[in-house]
């Protein structure tokens, strides 16, 4: 009965009419507010906060950044919520699940931004109800040590990392805290079986938490090829280390992440603000920096990225996640033993 009342809920809520902005009555009122916290695992640390910076700069309000993985972040907000405090005012998450599960249970204040139709076709009305909505998009790729592997002996596709000759040379993330490193997972257990992870585990990879962590290994000569993200690899090596990408001929996966505002949130106009402010010009560009896919059609993929036009992409779907991505965490921990 709880679950058909959750999904009785869940129904309402989905064709209540969807908010609009007064893009100035909100700027009057985010400014009276003064702060937003935000819940975020999609870019580096550094992204994170330059983003909270451009919004700051451009409306005088703070952004409170609490950048961890996407399974922190989740954890957190769900701590959060069984002690009964608002302190996520918008949730960020590279975990496409938790939004389903957190819609379903009503958390989340329905609210489609002003500028959606001003981004890019692909990543529009994400969630058709108007609860949460593409924000940020990137790739897991497989990358490199380029001063430790040639271009033309790099992996060119997934099951290259499975070859012995990497043993004890592969980087890769956690799923049980990456919502990146999930996707990835469950991806390649969507292609290639369970026993793609037995073979990779006879590899001996470094496992860290993040994907991000692949970025320290590679460029810390710890190991020589991972399965990593485009845009802090990319990054990284704009920075002048050796780094370097190849784009998987069976697909590099696509990671579409979105953002929402909770429900109860004490900073209503802000919140709403700045998920405003996430489809602007200036946040695109912010992106752009930060090696991650500009959302915004003017502003152009940053120097030795490849357009996402030109790049063959693989996903699962929402509900292949949603199911799958506390499966295979599982799976994982078996496999690999942590």
């Amino acid at each position: 009965m709880k679950g058909l009342a959750g999904l009785a809920i869940a129904a309402v809520l989905a064709f209540a009419p969807v908010a609009h902005a007064d893009i100035k009555a909100l700027e009057e009122g985010a400014k009276k507010e003064g702060e937003l916290t935000w819940y975020v695992a999609h870019y580096t640390s550094e992204g994170a906060e330059d983003l909270g910076r451009g919004f700051t700069e451009m409306y005088g309000v703070k952004v409170n950044v609490v950048r961890t993985t996407a399974q922190v972040a989740y954890q957190r907000l769900l701590q959060d919520l069984k002690n009964n405090q608002t302190i996520c005012d918008v949730f960020s998450s590279t975990d496409v699940g938790h939004y389903v599960r957190l819609a379903t249970e009503g958390r989340f204040e329905k609210y489609v931004p002003e500028t959606e139709n001003k981004i890019l076709p692909t990543f529009r009305n994400f969630d058709p109800a108007g609860f949460y909505h593409t924000t940020s998009a990137g790739l897991v790729v497989l990358t490199y040590n380029s001063t430790k592997v040639k271009a033309e002996e790099a992996p060119k596709k997934w099951q290259d990392l499975l070859d012995i000759k990497w043993k004890g040379k592969v980087s890769t993330g956690h799923p049980g805290f990456s919502g990146y490193v999930g996707t990835w997972v469950l991806t390649m257990k969507n292609l290639y079986g369970w026993s793609y992870f037995d073979n990779l585990e006879k590899n001996k990879p470094q496992i860290g938490r993040s994907i991000n962590d692949t970025v320290t290994a590679l460029n810390a000569g710890e190991r020589q090829v991972a399965a990593g993200a485009d845009g802090s690899t990319l990054f990284s090596a704009s920075r002048g280390n050796p780094l370097a990408v190849s784009y998987p001929t069976d697909g590099s996966v696509l990671i579409i992440a979105p953002s929402a505002i909770m429900k109860g949130t004490k900073h209503s106009n802000a919140a709403r603000l700045f998920m405003e402010y996430l489809y602007s010009i200036e946040a695109a560009k912010i992106n752009a920096k930060h090696f991650a896919i500009p959302l915004r059609p003017e502003v152009p993929s940053p120097p030795g990225a490849k357009p996402i036009s030109e790049i063959k992409t693989i996903r699962p779907t929402v509900a292949d996640i949603d199911k799958g991505i506390p499966e295979v965490i599982e799976q994982w921990r078996d496999t690999f033993g942590n």
